[in-house]
């Protein structure tokens, strides 16, 4: 070989076959945009499934709150018809009482009226009788 020709072979680098390098460089490209795309894929799963997630909880307190404030107004009605049958007993009472009371003062006033009228007929029919026995008793005199 000539001195030259070994030169050449030094320098000369064995040039890559370029299209053997772009098959690789699409392939790391294709890989890369596979990565970003499963990346964000999960990203856009992992935000859907949050959301539907804080949905699914905000209606199960939802939920939940609304069965404690029905329970809680089936107490407060059921305390509030109860109370409203102890005052309507009460009251009841109270209307009878009230009532008894009545008829007794009616009772004992038109005792008082009677009884003083009663009082005054019976002074007078004493009287009449005592005019009687005293007519009487003159009459028995004259007859003596």
């Amino acid at each position: 070989m000539e001195p030259g020709a070994e030169a050449d072979l030094r320098i000369k680098k064995p040039h890559r076959d370029r299209s053997r390098s772009r098959p690789a460089a699409r392939t790391y490209l294709l890989l890369a945009l596979a990565w970003l795309l499963l990346a964000a894929s999960g990203a856009a799963g992992t935000i859907v499934y949050a959301e539907r997630m804080r949905e699914r909880t905000a209606n199960e307190v939802a939920a939940r709150t609304q069965a404690q404030i029905d329970e809680l107004k089936a107490r407060y009605d059921a305390q509030i018809s109860e109370l409203r049958d102890s005052v309507n007993r009460d009251i009841d009472e109270l209307k009878a009482k009230v009532e008894s009371l009545n008829q007794l003062l009616t009772f004992v006033k038109d005792n008082a009226n009677t009884r003083a009228d009663n009082s005054n007929q019976l002074y007078t029919q004493m009287e009449e009788v005592r005019k009687q026995l005293e007519e009487l008793k003159k009459n028995l005199e004259v007859l003596k």
